[in-house]
């Protein structure tokens, strides 16, 4: 444990909980019930084919569609109740910590799903790397009051002792058995579930991990809707804690990517236009992989983006010295400072596009070839950017720094619909 980590027993407290499973016989088949996260679905493309998929894909509670945000929710409240009393979803019988397998060639995550005590970012047990939405809360804090539930674990991080020691050998262990459950989704990736209910086991998952600290790696509007939660229920009970998978990246690294932005009411043209001598700006030649190396390339040296919604890429680098120094603020660390996402808001949004950072202007998404096509299609702009490394990410956390919202996609993440969190239950 890294010195700056919290004291034993102030750490990380993981309980097992009830979980929520589809019963595979009520359902096509468990890769057709599950979605990404809710963040990562593309809407409405990748929402109208998860619908398709099964009739009770998870999609349908972490994003139910009706005219006003209440009606969604009590919508997804409303469906919840259903597939429970029609046996599509059935509690666990015994509370478990799960263990969680993804594979996908060399790709290999393994963690422990629980209920997570919370605790303030103050604490320094579990961190944020990111701003986030209060409009993003405000409707997650809605549809978890409303479904009484978790629906999704979020993704953090811990850096263990780098063997398989703890928490980590009890995963390994485990492993080596019988599965819960065993599917492959669409995207290549086989995930596996594991119950684990031994007494003896739980205390050594708890007696590591009471020493240890966490970093969000996916999920601070979710982590910012439990405290939110938690303080609408401060007496000790189910919205005490949350639901997350806890990762050990010492003994499975993650892979850290970038979040991209689609400038809806802005076109390519006049975004290129508006730079004027501020920046350096080279046409590209595609296809999308070619451009987006020549823009890792350039992110070597300093600030650099993609743009493209034209049918062409544009890299757009080397911005004014003078003119970064002018509209980055300068209270915070240098790493927080040089971010492309810190001049991306910054310089260029705030300063030179004259773009407010809310979701009638801006969309942030995980897939560079979507964002492209959707910019194409409506006549917008796609920014890209190049992912921020893991170690600057735990490092200004550490500082208390949040970088700007949307910096960072860590992965994989865990697909949503494997198991779910009931409060009720507890």
């Amino acid at each position: 444990m890294k010195s700056d980590g919290p004291a034993a027993n102030d750490g990380l407290r993981l309980i097992p909980f009830r979980g929520l499973r589809y019963v595979p016989e009520r359902v096509g088949s468990l890769a057709a019930v599950t979605s990404p996260p809710y963040d990562v679905v593309v809407r409405p493309d990748g929402l109208h084919h998860l619908e398709s998929a099964d009739p009770h894909n998870i999609v349908r509670l972490i994003l139910p569609q009706a005219a006003t945000p209440e009606d969604r929710h009590r919508k997804a409240a409303d469906t919840l109740a259903r597939w429970l009393a029609d046996g599509v979803l059935a509690p666990d019988p015994e509370p478990a910590l799960y263990v969680y397998e993804q594979r996908h060639g060399d790709v290999l995550q393994r963690g422990i799903i629980g209920a997570l005590a919370l605790s303030e970012p103050a604490e320094g047990v579990v961190l944020p790397h990111e701003d986030v939405m209060p409009d993003v809360v405000a409707d997650r804090a809605a549809l978890m009051r409303t479904t009484d539930a978790n629906l999704e674990p979020l993704l953090l991080t811990y850096v263990g002792d780098g063997d398989a020691t703890g928490a980590t050998a009890v995963i390994e262990e485990t492993v080596q058995r019988p599965p819960l459950l065993a599917t492959t989704t669409e995207d290549g990736f086989s995930h596996r579930l594991w119950s684990l209910t031994d007494p003896a086991a739980l205390a050594r998952v708890d007696a590591d991990l009471s020493r240890r600290q966490a970093l969000i790696a996916d999920g601070h509007h979710r982590w910012a809707t439990y405290l939110r939660l938690r303080a609408e229920h401060p007496q000790p009970g189910p919205w005490s804690h949350g639901l997350v998978l806890l990762v050990d990246t010492a003994r499975y690294p993650l892979r850290v990517r970038a979040i991209h932005r689609l400038l809806h009411h802005l076109p390519t043209a006049k975004a290129l236009d508006a730079l004027g001598d501020s920046f350096r700006v080279r046409h590209l030649d595609g296809p999308l992989p070619r451009a987006l190396d020549e823009l890792a390339h350039a992110a070597a040296e300093g600030n650099a983006f993609l743009l493209a919604g034209d049918g062409a890429f544009h890299l757009v680098d080397r911005p004014d010295p003078e003119l970064v120094a002018r509209t980055v603020r300068a209270d915070r660390p240098a790493a927080w400072r040089a971010l492309d996402a810190t001049v991306l808001h910054s310089t260029l949004l705030d300063q030179l596009w004259r773009i407010p950072d809310g979701p009638e202007q801006i969309a942030y998404i995980h897939d560079a070839q979507a964002a492209v096509t959707q910019a194409e299609r409506h006549g917008g702009t796609a920014v890209l950017m190049h992912p921020v490394r893991e170690e600057v990410v735990r490092a200004l956390a550490r500082e208390g720094v949040t970088m700007p919202r949307k910096s960072t996609s860590f992965g994989p993440k865990p697909a949503t619909g494997l198991v779910l969190r009931s409060l009720a239950l507890e």
